[in-house]
């Protein structure tokens, strides 16, 4: 039996994805929810508040699995996305490194920037 494809994460109403750091964010609380739910439920059926904890931490592992299979596709898709946006600025670095391509490309020269170079005893 296989899982099936992770699905890509909708985007938001502005069109863009959510930063890594909101979706760890998200993706934490969710779980911290989750354990703090789990272990208010067995307080509330008599059990001693250390035992509920652990208890909660053990049970709440594989109850996080299937409750926040999207929730762990979008931090997967975040994750993929931040290893990407790195990878491609470490080659950048690397090449500039080796001199491939020039650090700073050099800035446009405006028409009065020229004019003033051409002669410089106007000013």
């Amino acid at each position: 039996m296989t899982s099936p494809p992770p699905v890509p994460p909708a985007p938001s109403p502005t069109g863009r994805q959510p930063g890594l750091a909101a979706t760890v964010g998200l993706y934490a609380l969710a779980r911290l929810g989750l354990l703090a739910l789990v272990t208010v439920l067995l307080v509330l059926v008599g059990v001693p508040f250390a035992i509920a904890l652990l208890v909660a931490l053990i049970v709440a592992l594989p109850l996080s699995m299937v409750l926040f299979r999207g929730l762990r596709a979008r931090l997967d898709g975040a994750l993929a996305r931040s290893r990407a946006e790195r990878s491609q600025e470490r080659e950048a670095l690397r090449a500039r490194l080796r001199g491939d391509v020039p650090a700073d490309p050099p800035a446009p020269v405006s028409d009065e920037a020229a004019d003033r170079k051409a002669d410089p005893g106007q000013d």
